[in-house]
């Protein structure tokens, strides 16, 4: 299964920004061709800074009927009764192109972190690379469950003020380094994907243990 996984000629690169957050943070990140969207997001977490605590799905508009399409993790309790397809059965290759580069992705239904997704190109695979690779970026991505995107802008305040009554607490509990204008894309580490799909599929049969 490895081998024919790291069997590609291609990549694809994108540029993934956070919305609704100033200045921007934003990665560009080159993944495999083959790789699906539930590869595509773990790049995404590893990339942004998350942890994957939370739910996500993927949206983009069909490019021949201009309705949107809904990529994402399975729903058993019927809470959404959008039509979905399960992200790792489906191909960013498939969807996107020049005629069709946007996508929009969500994590963390609570806080509500939209990201969007532009697709830049296509790129030949570099022999000495490895991928899923980010070349390029800018400040780091909010902590967990700071409480959406009014609440990072509170935090962001209350730890550039030492005499703010909360600024001890906050810094403690987002780690004393934590620094919003950093971001070396070197330092980047991508986890295996297919790792973590083998956890959310145990995750799924025994909930709760």
């Amino acid at each position: 299964m490895k081998s024919a996984r790291n069997k590609f000629s291609k990549v694809f690169q994108f540029k993934i920004t956070l919305n609704e957050v100033t200045p921007l943070v934003w990665r560009r990140i080159q993944i495999p061709e083959n790789y699906t969207f539930w590869d595509f997001h773990v790049a995404i977490q590893d990339s942004m800074g998350w942890l994957d605590y939370h739910l996500h799905e993927f949206t983009m508009l069909n490019s021949t009927t201009g309705k949107p399409i809904l990529i994402a993790l399975p729903d058993p309790d019927k809470l959404d009764d959008r039509e979905r397809l399960l992200d790792w059965e489906q191909y960013p290759a498939d969807y996107f192109s020049f005629e069709n580069r946007t996508a929009w992705y969500v994590y963390d239904f609570g806080d509500n972190w939209e990201h969007t997704i532009e697709f830049e190109g296509i790129l030949v695979r570099e022999k000495d690379r490895k991928y899923p690779i980010c070349t390029d970026g800018q400040r780091a991505c909010p902590p967990e469950d700071v409480g959406s995107v009014s609440g990072y802008e509170r935090f962001l305040e209350i730890i550039k003020d030492p005499k703010h009554e909360e600024h001890k607490e906050m810094i403690k509990w987002a780690g004393s380094k934590f620094d919003p204008d950093q971001f070396d894309p070197k330092k980047v580490k991508f986890s295996n994907p297919q790792t973590r799909l083998i956890k959310l599929f145990d995750d799924m049969r025994h909930p709760g243990l």
